[in-house]
């Protein structure tokens, strides 16, 4: 089964003074991008979350984001008073000098200010206890399975799109028979015509080889039949295949290659009208495929 790139999981873990939420979004991306935020008391699981990350995901940008939420009688923060009362006293120092009147207000502002600077609040990042670990990595596996069906629904709506499209373009493909033979006697009797306006007398049989010759040029049956193949092997694919967005990206150029041909070749206005139109599907066919895994 295919899997889209796009995708998102979330999921939580309880313990008796925190939960540990984990949440991953993935977009469509060429290779693995893959950006961690989490608090810095679990940055030595890091690692182990990428890898299980990783192995899941294969490819895309994906943004991995874990959120503790604690209770306050079980922090661990610890106030270094002599900062505290160092950086108080210097910016009240300030507030005179700029002429500010002494307040409650003011202390307070002054006090949630100076709360904010790193060396007044520590925290006490130790080793992550081992039931928080595993409550962490329980989340994440959580997380991955849900990112993991998100993008298996994607794909398989995308893949259905896709060949919806495919066949669409074979049914426009099948259109441009009816015009072929037409084509062919509106070029004829157009050489002839311009032919007959030269002062000159043709030989009959080299006329023939000559036209047969310029017209087998002009013949896009080769091209018709490529781009069956194309589409068959796209079908077959996207149905067999995992992991397959490159290779039916490559086949959808070779798609292009045989409809773009056609179009050079087409001489006639009827056949250049279902050309552009397979143009159209092949385009977005192109958009959609990036999007997979």
């Amino acid at each position: 089964m295919i899997k889209s790139m796009t995708g998102f999981g979330k999921a939580e873990a309880t313990l008796p003074h925190k939960k540990i939420t984990v949440e991953i979004r993935s977009l469509n991306s060429r290779q693995l991008d893959l950006s961690v935020r989490m608090p810095a008391a679990y940055r030595q699981a890091e690692f182990e979350l990428r890898g299980l990350v990783s192995k899941a995901v294969e490819r895309g940008k994906v943004d991995l984001l874990v959120a503790v939420e604690t209770t306050a009688a079980e922090t661990a923060a610890v106030i270094n008073d002599a900062a505290l009362e160092a950086h108080f006293r210097h910016l009240n120092g300030v507030c005179r000098q700029m002429g500010v009147a002494a307040s409650e207000q003011v202390d307070a502002a002054l006090l949630t200010s100076i709360l904010r600077l790193p060396d007044v609040v520590a925290t006490d990042a130790g080793v992550l206890p081992r039931e928080e670990h595993a409550a962490l990595m329980q989340a994440a596996q959580e997380a991955v399975s849900r990112l993991d069906a998100f993008r298996t629904q994607e794909g398989a709506t995308l893949i259905a799109d896709l060949l919806r499209r495919v066949d669409r373009i074979e049914t426009l493909k099948d259109e441009v028979t009816p015009f072929e033979k037409a084509r062919t006697e509106t070029i004829r009797a157009r050489i002839l015509e311009n032919l007959a306006k030269l002062p000159v007398q043709a030989d009959e049989n080299r006329l023939e080889q000559e036209m047969i010759f310029y017209l087998e040029k002009l013949d896009i049956t080769e091209e018709k039949v490529r781009l069956a193949n194309h589409c068959r092997y796209f079908r077959e694919v996207a149905e067999t295949e995992q992991a397959a967005g490159r290779k039916l990206g490559f086949i959808a150029q070779e798609m292009g290659r045989e409809i773009n041909t056609m179009g050079s070749k087409a001489n006639e206005s009827n056949i250049q009208i279902l050309v552009v139109r397979m143009k159209d599907e092949l385009e977005k066919i192109k958009e959609q495929v990036l999007n997979l895994l």
